[in-house]
């Protein structure tokens, strides 16, 4: 007699099913499809990471599963969006009526957009916005909303919860603000949570910190989380499956170990080649250009193609400084009575020392507050120092006559961070890049101030005829090579690039780092790298200056800092780092807690640290956090 077939528990069905999503969008030029036959499965407590580069499709995708296309000029023309909804069972959320997806939307899934400041509504506290969902979703009453809002808070580790609930936005740091958007977010424990880049502009060690609190509240709750962003390190920290999407269309799906481990398109291999790797170049004690890899070709007929060469970016000149800063202090009075008289300082800059070589990159780098972007305004003369000597070229800067401070400024360029924020929308990119020819009369003459722009595109990888377009007509990449072309074009001996890569696409990122290491070994330039990003520091810099609360902690080659970090401070922004490697965690416990404030009364000054000598190349501060 045989034995009776075992029984076998049924699969559950995905918690979120997308059957050939496509998604359009009415332009002028016509219908633009910015998602086409899309498909995925996002499973209970699971987590799906979709990665791709900006306009590849990846937010159209997140807003599209809520409906949210239909108030942005969107629509789904194709496809199947099935959501197990734990109150209205099975449904499209494709073809569900308002009504339904009002319950939905917040309650059931609930969405953590990349921008926090935008996202709160700066005229209600913290404590208000938090409770209207659990008014609204939960039935609660106004004194229980409070109470659960104040437990929200404590669960994303906000300190004085109490205190924030009273708080209004603008009070808040970067990283506060965005634990508000997931205290609220799972407010009413959703069942998926959609995280669209939500820690893309983010200091490294907050976002370890969010990431972390993401984690710990999908184990306790079991949610679904898709986790939208086009940082590797993140996706191999986060993911349990990936879909990796290009021009709108999904071009590799599967676990994230054979994403990251035996990728099979072009554009995956691309994408993975283009990631700054922390300690890849250990042993090493320059900067080192590599080939990058790009795709030629659309859809399944684009081929990979590998550009430029390894080349060992030895190219300081060690005979003279080209800059040197000397105790440099700047504050801020941030607070009066009421009868005008100062009560508080912001302490940006506290007796800050370094030099700079021709040919060198020295990386300012450290968390937001820590005075590194105020460095970089004071050299350029966008904010006056409180104290200390800046010498450029052998000229005390402080005794410059206007013709001198007019020079300094054609000597020192700046490049920001959001190239589409300084770049004139009503203006060619051709005017932008002659503005510093004009201001500065560097070249007379229409016909040959033509060819010095066309030059300087070529120099930065762009065509003479992109000169007639404007900012919203380029791409991210090359919008900040334009902004790169405006820096080249007074001849400058000094580039500070502030946040200048941040916010870019992983391959577009690589793209801009080559391009600024070839223009420093062809042109001998110097460069004051500011950055958070520990990994793109040590792919470009020949020195690192950590800094915290306004000092300097720790000096030294990229060596020293990389392979042999003495001080507490360091150590904690390289654990941080997400590494592109699945399975591998990060130690969170030397990345709990905030930066301090650098607000103080007036009268409590900061202590200046003092150095120790590691070796002749490097300092570390003898204070201990």
């Amino acid at each position: 007699m045989s034995a009776p077939p075992l029984s076998v528990a049924p699969f559950p069905p995905p918690l979120l099913a997308v059957r050939s999503l496509s998604v359009e969008f009415d332009t002028p030029a016509g219908r633009f499809r910015a998602v086409d036959d899309l498909s995925f499965d996002v499973q209970a407590g699971r987590t799906l990471a979709i990665v791709g580069e900006s306009g590849s499709g990846k937010s159209v995708t997140s807003q599209a599963i809520m409906r949210l296309t239909d108030y942005s000029g969107g629509r789904i023309v194709g496809g199947e969006v099935r959501f197990q909804s734990p109150a209205n069972g099975p449904l499209d959320m494709a073809k569900a009526d308002d009504d339904t997806l009002r319950s939905i939307r917040g309650n059931e899934i609930a969405m953590i957009f990349q921008e926090p400041m935008t996202s709160l509504n700066p005229v209600f506290t913290i404590g208000n916005q938090i409770a209207e969902a659990l008014i609204l979703h939960q039935a609660m009453t106004p004194p229980q909303a409070r109470t659960q809002a104040r437990a929200l808070l404590e669960k994303v580790r906000l300190p004085d919860a109490e205190r924030l609930l009273d708080t209004y936005p603008h009070a808040l740091s970067g990283g506060m603000r965005q634990r508000v958007m997931i205290a609220m977010a799972l407010s009413c424990q959703p069942a998926l949570l959609i995280a669209d880049e939500p820690t893309t502009a983010l200091d490294v060690t907050i976002q370890a910190q969010i990431l972390n609190i993401v984690r710990e509240l999908q184990r306790d709750l079991n949610t679904a989380v898709m986790f939208i962003t086009h940082d590797m390190g993140v996706v191999a920290q986060m993911a349990d499956e990936v879909v990796v999407m290009w021009r709108g269309r999904a071009v590799e799906k599967g676990p994230v170990e054979r994403i990251f481990n035996a990728p099979q398109h072009p554009y995956t291999r691309a994408l993975l080649s283009a990631v700054p790797r922390l300690g890849s170049l250990t042993g090493q004690p320059f900067p080192k250009r590599t080939p990058l890899i790009v795709l030629d070709g659309q859809g399944a007929d684009a081929k990979p193609r590998e550009v430029g060469t390894e080349q060992v970016q030895d190219t300081v000149d060690a005979s003279a400084p080209l800059l040197v800063v000397d105790r440099l202090t700047t504050r801020f009075d941030v607070a009066h009575t009421l009868l005008g008289r100062v009560t508080h300082r912001v302490h940006a800059v506290e007796e800050v020392s370094f030099d700079i070589y021709p040919g060198e990159t020295l990386a300012l780098v450290g968390e937001s507050g820590s005075g590194k972007s105020t460095i970089g305004k004071t050299l350029q003369q966008l904010v006056p120092a409180t104290g200390g000597r800046i010498r450029f070229a052998g000229q005390d800067i402080g005794s410059l006559d206007a013709a001198g401070r007019q020079r300094l400024r054609r000597d020192i360029q700046y490049i920001f961070q959001d190239p589409f924020a300084s770049l004139d929308p009503r203006k060619t990119v051709g005017f932008s890049i002659a503005e510093p020819i004009h201001t500065h009369r560097l070249i007379d003459g229409a016909a040959a101030i033509q060819a010095r722009i066309a030059e300087l595109l070529e120099d930065v990888g762009l065509r003479p005829e992109h000169q007639q377009r404007y900012p919203h007509e380029l791409s991210g990449g090359q919008r900040q090579r334009v902004c790169i072309a405006r820096a080249l074009a007074s001849n400058p001996r000094l580039i500070i690039a502030d946040e200048s890569v941040s916010a870019l696409d992983v391959s577009i990122q690589a793209q801009i780092i080559d391009l600024l290491m070839a223009l420093q070994a062809r042109r001998k330039l110097s460069y004051l790298f500011i950055t958070h990003d520990m990994a793109v520091v040590e792919k470009i810099s020949h020195r690192v200056a950590v800094m915290y609360l306004g000092q300097i902690v720790e000096i030294g080659r990229r060596q020293d800092i990389f392979e042999n970090p003495q001080h507490a401070y360091t150590r904690r922004l390289l654990a941080a780092v997400p590494v592109a490697e699945p399975g591998r965690l990060i130690d969170a416990r030397l990345i709990q807690g905030e930066i301090p404030s650098p607000v103080r009364k007036v009268g409590h000054e900061p202590a200046i640290l003092k150095f120790t000598t590691v070796s002749p190349s490097h300092r570390v501060a003898e204070a201990v956090l």
